[in-house]
C-alpha cells in the first residue's frame, strides 16, 4: 500500500470542509502542476494520506483515504487535469507541524521536507509510522 499526503490551504478547503463530505468524500480538484497529477494517477482506492494544512498552520491535521481512482477533474475542459476522490478518516490526536518534521532526523528524506510546494506527494511507510506516532494517532 502506498501512502499520500495532500496540501490545502484551510481557508479554502480546510479539514472541517472535508470531514463535512463525509463517506462520499469530495474531488481533490485545481491541482495543475504535472508531478502532482501523476501522483494521483497512481493512487489506488483504500489508500491513506495526510491533511495537510499549507500556508496557514503549516501541519499534518488529520488522514483521508482515496474513495475514488484518478478521473477526469470536474473543474476544468481541459483533459490533461485529473483528480482523485478522498474521504477524511479521523484528525490527529495532535497536529504535527512542518517544523517538528523537519527536526526529526529521521524525516530529512522526505519530499515535504524537500519540495515543499508539490501539492500530492507520497510519504514512505516509515514516514508514515514516524508522522503518525508523533500525532499520537492510530495509523
Amino acid at each position: 500500500m502506498a501512502y499520500w499526503l495532500f496540501k490545502s490551504e484551510p481557508d479554502v478547503w480546510g479539514w472541517d470542509k472535508q470531514v463535512a463530505k463525509g463517506e462520499a468524500g469530495e474531488e481533490w480538484d485545481g491541482v495543475r502542476n504535472y508531478q502532482a497529477r501523476n501522483n494521483m494517477r497512481a493512487m489506488k482506492t483504500g489508500e491513506k494520506g495526510f491533511f495537510y494544512h499549507s500556508r496557514t498552520g503549516l501541519e499534518i491535521v488529520g488522514i483521508v483515504e482515496v474513495c475514488a481512482e484518478a478521473h477526469p477533474d470536474s473543474t476544468t475542459d481541459d483533459d490533461r487535469w485529473e483528480c482523485v476522490d478522498i474521504r477524511a478518516v479521523r484528525p490527529f490526536e495532535v497536529p504535527v507541524t512542518l517544523e517538528q518534521i523537519k527536526a526529526e532526523p529521521r524525516l530529512k528524506d522526505m519530499v515535504l521536507v524537500n519540495n515543499s510546494r508539490l501539492s500530492v506527494q507520497p510519504v514512505t511507510a516509515d514516514e508514515w509510522a514516524i508522522i503518525c506516532d508523533m500525532g499520537q494517532t492510530e495509523p
